[in-house]
């Protein structure tokens, strides 16, 4: 077998600009670090090491120039964290812009150290990825901010989190109020979405802080309280918003586990970090 002397750049690589991109590679090859390089240039969002990201994606061993593992051959697009993956595809992926096109090769240490027999890599075998990124989660809500409505609840961040206080003397609603802070760029929601949010809800009666769950949770929409249901169908990813839920579409028999009574209208304000359909 002829002898694999490592390269130091991603020059003999080719790849075709095509919706299924064709990789050529001068086999067998191999690198002798990670090395990413953008083939078509992408937005401003970019992904972080701990981003939950949506790519269409082909991976090819450097040694024998052979596809193992395609999205595009699959004819969807896969979903997952970065901090799953191997550790050079990571490296690779972090700080690229979404809506990029990124070429990615890696040593086997940073690949498949101890090899992948079911994908034909060896010990020793650079690994190569195209990959064509499609959206990620944001890590706050980020867009366009909407004008208070008079009436409702009013939201200011403190340390980086939500505070809430209802005016004075303001009715308490009996129906749904579904109120967008500010307006995000992606993907809308839909009934079949997981989403992943981060948010507190509050009681409308009093004030007091119910749940603080500022932080990235996910779970798919159609296991949520009917007000989330019904009030984030239709909202975008990156956007922040507040919903106001009577009884009846969250816990009109209250939760002790929660420390929520029955009868209490609660107000949300949630960050719509991602959303993915199924």
């Amino acid at each position: 077998m002829p002898s694999i002397s490592p390269s130091t750049d991603l020059s003999a690589i080719t790849v075709s600009d095509t919706d299924q991109p064709e990789v050529t590679i001068p086999t067998p090859w191999g690198i002798d670090k990670t090395q990413a390089k953008v083939l078509r240039p992408g937005g401003e969002q970019k992904l972080t090491e701990t981003s939950t990201v949506t790519l269409n994606y082909a991976g090819l061993n450097g040694r024998t120039g052979e596809i193992f593992d395609s999205s595009y051959e699959r004819g969807a697009p896969a979903t997952f964290q970065l901090q799953g993956v191997v550790p050079g595809f990571a490296k690779g992926l972090t700080g690229q812009a979404i809506g990029s096109r990124v070429l990615i090769a890696m040593p086997s240490e940073d690949g498949y150290a101890t090899g992948n027999p079911d994908a034909g890599i060896e010990v020793g075998d650079s690994i190569l990825f195209v990959v064509d990124i499609i959206s990620a989660n944001f890590e706050e809500a980020t867009g366009t901010e909407v004008a208070a409505v008079e009436g409702l609840p009013t939201v200011v961040m403190t340390a980086d989190k939500p505070e809430l206080t209802v005016p004075a003397g303001a009715a308490v609603p009996t129906e749904l109020v579904v109120q967008p802070l500010i307006k995000g760029s992606g993907a809308a929601i839909t009934a079949d979405s997981t989403i992943q949010v981060k948010y507190r809800s509050w009681d409308w009666a009093t004030g007091k802080l119910v749940e603080d769950a500022w932080q990235p949770q996910q779970g798919p929409l159609n296991t949520l309280i009917e007000g989330w249901k019904q009030g984030l169908v239709g909202q975008t990813t990156g956007s922040r918003v507040m919903l106001a839920v009577p009884p009846a579409l969250g816990y009109p028999e209250g939760n002790v586990d929660m420390g929520i009574e029955a009868g209490q209208t609660l107000v949300y304000v949630i960050d719509v970090l991602y959303s993915t359909e199924g």
